[in-house]
């Protein structure tokens, strides 16, 4: 967690947060231990940051170039969707307009540098855990992509320049029919966008390419072995969708980080269904059912609803501002709790179907101290073997970069490489950030 938000380990901030969410990195050093002995050169790697995924990305690039593999050969995804953050899970750093800025020049520096790396997953993942429905994720999330579409045309890229590598990232919950039609509309709408408003005459570049992860926030505590059945009907409804990637969440995680076993029955789950159910073997097998298509038209009508009342707005950068996205998310999750207090939806083992006796204890994974102490330890030798002097070097270069206009001529992507190759840690190269950009607080609603 202190990684997302910019943090070193040591941080005061972080304090009791280490191994509570994914991977803690505060400098090339623990990049090099991440990515010891893997062929960078023939495996993707998916990356889930955001705010600081510039810095983290620039360690990661360090670590392969030291190792010998060229960036231009290194392959892999940024989640890197800032927009998200704003909206929905709120691990933001920066305000919003250099936060795009970030984002653009990561954009244009993979075009220019790694053709083979997809520098933002646009993600309306964590926008549905927020409590939207399927159709504001949708909504928003095409909406997002719009934006940095834009952003990057603004910059001077065209957009058959870079539209090929973006990606997106959706959830999947337990409406069966409803996930199917979303995925399906997804791809109509993104279509219509590039070839209609921005002209893309390359193919690729119309093609929504997307990972699914299964609901998180539909799990539950209560009786969790039944969150394996509510995975494989997701996952299901994603392949069936058309995903071309897909991520399926451990039975345990409502209670912790997944346990080896849990990963391991998850992957399963995934293995099976592409092994044995045989829905891989035609594209788009639920196409020409009346009630699939009928619903594919009408979450594709209720979308360019929501797009034309963004456009009305001035763009989704100006909706955010403005806090529309925010509302409408808040108001659906509002409903949909109302209707669970009142009976109205089950969620078995929570309010249908409770076993008042459960006993059911599950293995939990717990991170420990020694871990924490190694990372520590690795962190304070960092910081006394390196050139102090070439550190500072880098950071002043950095905090020239941040400070200029954003363009081509001042992208901080080189910047924050001289940084993590001088061993530069994450909390120093986000403070000089913060230090030039400033820190984004929210407004509060009133």
């Amino acid at each position: 967690m202190p990684t997302l938000y910019g943090y070193d380990t040591d941080d005061p901030e972080a304090d009791g947060e280490f191994g509570t969410c994914g991977v803690a990195v505060s400098s090339l050093a623990d990049m090099e231990v991440l990515l010891d002995g893997l062929p960078l050169d023939r495996v993707s790697t998916s990356m889930t940051i955001n705010s600081p995924a510039a810095p983290i990305w620039a360690m990661y690039i360090a670590a392969a170039e030291k190792r010998g593999f060229p960036r231009q050969m290194l392959e892999g995804t940024l989640q890197n969707d800032i927009l998200k953050e704003f909206v929905a899970q709120k691990e933001y750093l920066f305000p919003i307009q250099p936060s795009m800025r970030l984002v653009t020049d990561t954009i244009e520096f993979g075009t220019r540098e790694m053709p083979r790396w997809n520098t933002i997953s646009i993600s309306g993942y964590h926008i549905r855990e927020a409590g939207s429905t399927a159709v504001q994720e949708l909504a928003f999330t095409i909406a997002d992509g719009m934006a940095y579409v834009e952003d990057a045309i603004r910059r001077g890229l065209r957009v058959d320049e870079f539209a090929p590598r973006l990606s997106f990232f959706f959830n999947s919950h337990s409406d069966f029919f409803e996930e199917i039609a979303k995925f399906r509309a997804a791809r109509r709408i993104w279509w219509k966008l590039m070839t209609q408003r921005y002209r893309a005459e390359n193919e690729r570049s119309t093609w929504m390419r997307f990972h699914t992860q299964t609901a998180g926030v539909s799990l539950t505590a209560q009786q969790p072995l039944n969150n394996l059945t509510r995975v494989a009907i997701q996952a299901l409804a994603a392949v069936l969708g058309g995903t071309q990637s897909l991520h399926t969440d451990a039975y345990d995680e409502a209670w912790a980080v997944p346990s080896a076993e849990a990963a391991l029955l998850a992957l399963r789950q995934q293995q099976v269904i592409a092994a044995e159910s045989g829905v891989t073997n035609t594209v788009d097998p639920l196409g020409g059912s009346w009630f699939v298509e009928s619903l594919t038209n009408e979450v594709e009508r209720q979308v360019w609803r929501y797009l034309d009342e963004i456009d009305r707005l001035g763009g989704m950068v100006a909706a955010v501002e403005a806090g529309y996205p925010q509302k409408e998310i808040a108001d659906a999750a509002y409903r949909f709790q109302r209707e669970l207090d009142a009976g109205e939806r089950h969620i078995v083992g929570a309010n249908a179907h409770v076993d008042p006796d459960e006993a059911l204890a599950i293995p939990l994974l717990e991170v420990s101290d020694e871990s924490r102490r190694r990372h520590l330890d690795r962190l304070a030798r960092v910081r006394r073997e390196r050139d102090a002097d070439a550190v500072a070097r880098a950071l002043a270069g950095l905090r020239d970069r941040a400070a200029g206009p954003g363009s081509s001529e001042t992208n901080v992507m080189p910047a924050l490489i001289d940084c993590a190759n001088a061993y530069a840690t994450l909390g120093e190269m986000c403070g000089v950030l913060r230090a030039v950009y400033g820190e984004y607080r929210e407004p509060v609603a009133v």
